[in-house]
C-alpha cells in the first residue's frame, strides 16, 4: 500500500511542522501524574489551543480545524516527531469531545467543549467500579433523580487523569430497578462539587496516575446529563469506540516509539548476547508499519462516508499488545541498566522513558475493555451473533 498525498494535504503537514518547530517546549514538561508537570500539561494544552491546533478535526466555532481524520493521521505524525508533549486531556479531546458532538444538546456543547479545547478543564474517567471492570453493565454506582438534580452514591475506581482533574464523565445507575446494560445514564460530575473525595493510586513508579473516587450524596444539575435518561450505555458504546479504535492511540505514538527503539539498537547492538532482540526489534518496526496503513485504509473508508465495526476492537488489542513488545524489546536491550534510575538528563532520556513507558504499557490489555473481551466482541461480530 502507498501513501500518496495531495498537495492540500503536503500543504497542511508542511504548517503543521513549522507551528510545532516554534512553539514545542525545548525543555521535557514534568510527568502529568504530578501537580506541578499536571499544571505544566494543562498550559501546553492552552498553548495548542490558542493556535486552533488543540483537537484539529473539531468544527472551528469550538476551536478546531474542521479537518479530516486523514489530516488529523498527519497531524499526529508530526505531533509525535517533534517531540511534543503527552496531552494531558485526552480523555476530552479524544473520548469525550466527539461524543458530546454526537449526543450533546446545544448549550452542553457550548458549556464544555470551548473549556475543554482551551484547557480550561481537564477530564477523568469514571467508568470502572469494585465489581465491575471490563464488565461495565455490573455498573452498581446509583444517580437518583431529585427534581432538576441527580444525587450520586457510591464509588468509581482506576479513573485515569481523576486526581488532578476538574470534571469526569461516567456511567451511573438511575433507574434502581434495572440490570446489566438497561437502566444506566451518562453523567458528567464536576470534581469539586460537595460529597466527591478523590483518593490517589500509586503506580509502581510511585506517582499517582490513577484515582478511586467516592460519590457521598453528590449533587449534579441534570443539564450534566448527556443524552436521554436510561440511555447511558449506547452513548458509553460510542465513546468505548473512540478509544478503542481511531482516537486515543494514533499510530504515530507506536511508529515513534519504534524508531526510537531501532535507534537504541543501533547503540547496543555491538553488546547484545542474544540475538533474537534483533528479530524483535525488526518486528515491532514492522508491525507499527502495518498498524499505520490499517489505519490510513480505515480513515479512508470512514472520510468515504463508511463505518467502523469490529475494527475498533481488532485495533485496541493489537495496539496495546504492540506497546508492550516495543517496550520490553527496549528493556532487554539495556539489559540491568534498564533498572538504574537515571540520574542525567542523557540517562533520563535513555532509561527512565522507556522504563515508564514499559509501566504503563502494561495496562493496555487491561484499560478501555480487557483484550479477552475485545476477543469475544470481535467473534460476536464475525458470527452475527447480537449482544446480550
Amino acid at each position: 500500500m502507498d501513501l500518496l498525498y495531495t498537495p492540500s494535504q503536503t500543504q497542511f503537514r508542511e504548517e503543521v511542522r513549522a507551528w510545532l518547530a516554534a512553539h514545542v517546549p525545548a525543555k521535557k514538561l514534568a510527568s502529568f501524574d504530578t501537580a506541578e508537570g499536571f499544571e505544566q500539561h494543562r498550559q501546553w494544552e492552552k498553548t495548542l489551543a490558542a493556535g486552533n491546533w488543540g483537537m484539529v478535526t473539531w468544527p472551528k466555532e469550538y476551536g478546531g480545524r474542521a479537518c479530516d481524520l486523514i489530516e488529523w493521521l498527519i497531524f499526529e505524525e508530526e505531533y509525535y516527531r517533534a517531540g511534543a508533549p503527552l496531552r494531558v486531556n485526552q480523555n476530552g479531546i479524544f473520548l469525550l469531545g466527539p461524543t458530546l458532538m454526537e449526543y450533546g444538546t446545544d448549550a452542553q456543547k457550548e458549556r464544555f467543549i470551548s473549556a475543554m479545547a482551551s484547557g480550561e478543564e481537564i477530564w477523568a474517567q469514571a467508568w470502572s467500579e469494585p465489581n465491575a471492570g471490563s464488565d461495565m453493565a455490573a455498573i452498581r454506582c446509583r444517580a437518583d433523580r431529585d427534581g432538576d438534580e441527580f444525587v450520586i452514591n457510591g464509588q468509581k475506581i482506576w479513573s485515569t487523569r481523576a486526581v488532578f482533574a476538574d470534571y469526569a464523565f461516567g456511567l451511573f445507575r438511575t433507574d434502581p430497578e434495572s440490570s446489566r446494560h438497561h437502566g444506566l445514564s451518562f453523567i458528567l460530575v464536576p470534581l469539586d462539587a460537595p460529597g466527591v473525595t478523590v483518593r490517589p493510586i500509586e503506580q509502581l513508579n510511585g506517582l499517582p496516575g490513577f484515582a478511586e473516587i467516592f460519590f457521598d450524596n453528590v449533587r449534579v444539575s441534570d443539564f450534566n446529563l448527556l443524552g436521554g435518561e436510561n440511555q447511558g450505555w449506547q452513548i458509553a458504546m460510542s465513546t468505548a469506540g473512540f478509544e478503542r479504535g481511531l482516537m486515543l492511540r494514533s499510530p504515530a505514538r507506536f511508529q515513534q516509539a519504534s524508531r526510537r527503539l531501532v535507534e537504541l539498537y543501533r547503540k547496543r547492538r555491538n553488546d547484545i548476547l542474544d540475538l533474537s532482540i534483533e528479530d524483535s526489534v525488526v518486528r515491532c518496526y514492522m508491525d507499527a508499519e502495518a498498524y499505520a496503513l490499517s489505519t490510513y485504509q480505515t480513515a479512508s473508508r470512514l472520510v468515504a462516508g463508511g463505518h467502523i465495526g469490529a475494527e475498533s476492537s481488532c485495533n485496541k488489542i493489537f495496539w496495546s499488545e504492540l506497546d508492550i513488545r516495543i517496550h520490553e524489546t527496549a528493556l532487554s536491550l539495556l539489559g540491568a541498566r534498564a533498572e538504574v534510575e537515571p540520574e542525567t538528563a542523557e540517562d533520563h532520556a535513555e532509561l527512565g522513558s522507556w522504563l515508564d513507558g514499559f509501566l504503563f504499557s502494561q495496562s493496555g490489555p487491561i484499560y478501555a475493555g480487557t483484550n479477552e473481551i475485545q476477543r469475544n466482541i470481535i467473534a460476536e461480530r464475525m458470527l452475527g451473533m447480537p449482544r446480550k
